[in-house]
């Protein structure tokens, strides 16, 4: 497919992951890309399986902390001065976090999360709508999760700020609409990234494995969701294919969130 011919595609938490997936199915569809990351080693490896993949494409590395509102700027200035323009952004990075009882849950590790998957968010939206708004069209997709619509239990930190990243979706989608962006956002629940596996490492230590396995033991599929599915869902979410779908979360969790 060339939905991304000639587009450009901003891809916060480039580095691995959800990040890294979506930017290789954008990039095999035509996309020139713009990675950000505190990551390097992870942005140069990313570029070079998406050039590996899709030689003919741009891609743009910007290290930079999301949590920073100067550093998001910054990045999206990046862009704007590299392609002129702005096409679609995928507002993806993020932590999880300690995993603790909310009476146990340090008030600098709560604002820590907050600060990362939430206000990176915030920060994002807020100047890539700008350019947007003047465009007259865009697309963003904001990573929320199954933790942003229901209880995960142990991630005070994480649940408040996926919810906020749902209220932030919503509220943008209703207000940048008429302007021709839509705003919508993800929310994954089992997926293997490293992300997640540090999170199970977290609980199960060298038994992570088997944490593992009772952490997809909630999901009706009884597995981990795969990043590139979760890349797919992005890539079609971004495209023009979807641009009357706004202010909306759409669940990639295998069914959890609707389990009882």
């Amino acid at each position: 497919m060339d939905r991304y011919q000639d587009k450009v595609v901003i891809i916060t938490g480039g580095a691995s992951g959800l990040g890294q997936a979506a930017a290789l199915q954008i990039a095999k569809e035509g996309g020139s890309l713009v990675l950000v990351d505190l990551n390097k080693d992870g942005l140069e490896e990313s570029k070079k399986e998406i050039l590996a993949a899709a030689p003919e494409v741009k891609v743009e590395l910007v290290e930079a902390n999301v949590a920073k509102e100067d550093e998001v700027k910054q990045y999206i200035q990046q862009a704007i001065d590299t392609f002129g323009k702005i096409d679609g952004f995928f507002n993806n990075a993020g932590i999880e976090g300690k995993q603790d009882l909310t009476e146990d849950f340090g008030i600098d590790e709560f604002h820590k999360v907050v600060s990362i998957n939430l206000d990176g968010v915030f920060f994002g939206m807020k100047y890539a709508l700008k350019q947007m708004k003047k465009q007259g069209y865009g697309s963003i997709v904001n990573t929320a999760s199954v933790g942003g619509i229901r209880g995960v239990g142990n991630q005070s930190g994480y649940a408040a700020s996926k919810h906020g990243v749902v209220g932030l979706t919503r509220n943008s989608g209703v207000e940048y609409g008429q302007f021709g962006v839509s705003i919508k956002a993800i929310a994954p629940g089992a997926i293997m990234t490293p992300m997640v596996e540090g999170s199970l490492k977290q609980i199960g230590g060298e038994n992570w494995e088997e944490a593992g396995k009772e952490f997809v033991s909630v999901n009706p599929m009884k597995r981990f969701g795969k990043p590139e599915e979760v890349g797919y869902l992005v890539a079609f979410l971004l495209s023009d294919q979807a641009n009357f779908i706004n202010a909306a979360v759409i669940p990639i969790d295998g069914g959890q969130s609707y389990k009882y």
